[in-house]
């Protein structure tokens, strides 16, 4: 097998590369120049397809939502030759039609992340990236095709995902102000992870798994973590069962849109750019340099 030609990647919770009908067939410490990914990352066979399975949090769940190393985890799934990532999160909903248990397939996001590293376009090279659509409709047609088959309760596609700093949940004040901006769910993890997969020319779509109303549903019971749980358990079993045929589908695209998206987002001059930063980021931008 090579290691270095995996298309799919997919991010998530611990455990979703345990899936009846996959096989495992290695697992691969990586190390970047931006430290260590969240885990290893574990090579799972779906029927010829190499996938690969990273869970963002570690396997033991040790890793905060704001402690994750974003930048480590899409740097190390480019060298693998990634061309797709899914995300699988969990995440609150914003929306009374949007019920536990409920999957959607997000098209927007709001970042209202504080603190976290960001950004490959730092000391020594400057570049702006396109993300006015920040997932790839490719990718979401393709998954809620799937989905809209297999899963018995709804799937929304399209909507808008706020990603909060946390790890506290949202006041109610916070809740009802990101409902009057219309968005559909809340969750800790998709920022940075979406934007530097935009930075690393990756394709980026997202299953967010509803376990809850957040606190804005005020006759519903406050948001707990045995609550969440709970709900993330059913949505996990469930989509190990989905990822056979989303693999299988995901597989059967051939373009992908965003494979040059840095191509004009560099404002350094090359002859500004030192070596050391080009060695560092050549797995990213080398064809540009």
């Amino acid at each position: 097998m090579n290691n270095k030609n995996i298309k799919i990647a997919v991010i998530g919770g611990s455990g979703l590369y345990q899936v009846e009908g996959a096989k495992v067939t290695s697992e691969l410490e990586i190390s970047t120049p931006f430290g260590s990914p969240s885990d290893k990352i574990t090579i799972v066979d779906f029927d010829g397809i190499q996938v690969g399975f990273l869970p963002r949090h570690h396997r033991s769940h040790q890793i905060s939502p704001s402690e994750i190393p974003a930048k480590a985890n899409i740097f190390a799934l480019k060298t693998l030759g990634v061309k797709m990532i899914l995300s699988i999160s969990a995440v609150g909903s914003l929306k009374e039609e949007i019920a536990p248990e409920d999957f959607v397939l997000p098209d927007q996001i709001i970042d209202r992340t504080k603190s976290r590293p960001a950004t490959f376009f730092e000391k020594g090279i400057v570049g702006h990236i396109p993300f006015a659509d920040p997932f790839c409709l490719e990718m979401n047609q393709a998954i809620g095709d799937v989905l809209q088959q297999k899963h018995s309760k709804k799937i929304h596609r399209g909507g808008t995902y706020i990603c909060m700093e946390g790890p506290a949940f949202s006041t109610r004040a916070e809740s009802n102000l990101y409902r009057s901006w219309g968005a559909s769910v809340i969750g800790m993890t998709a920022l940075p992870e979406a934007k530097l997969a935009r930075e690393a020319e990756l394709s980026y779509a997202m299953i967010a798994m509803s376990t809850d109303y957040d606190c804005w549903k005020i006759e519903e019971k406050p948001v707990t973590v045995d609550m969440i749980i709970k709900h993330m358990k059913n949505n996990t079993t469930k989509v190990k069962t989905y990822l056979p045929e989303i693999i299988k589908s995901l597989d059967n695209i051939k373009v992908f849109p965003y494979e040059n998206a840095a191509e004009f987002a560099v404002i350094t001059s090359k002859e500004s750019i030192s070596q050391q930063v080009k060695e560092k980021l050549n797995p990213l931008y080398g064809k540009y340099f």
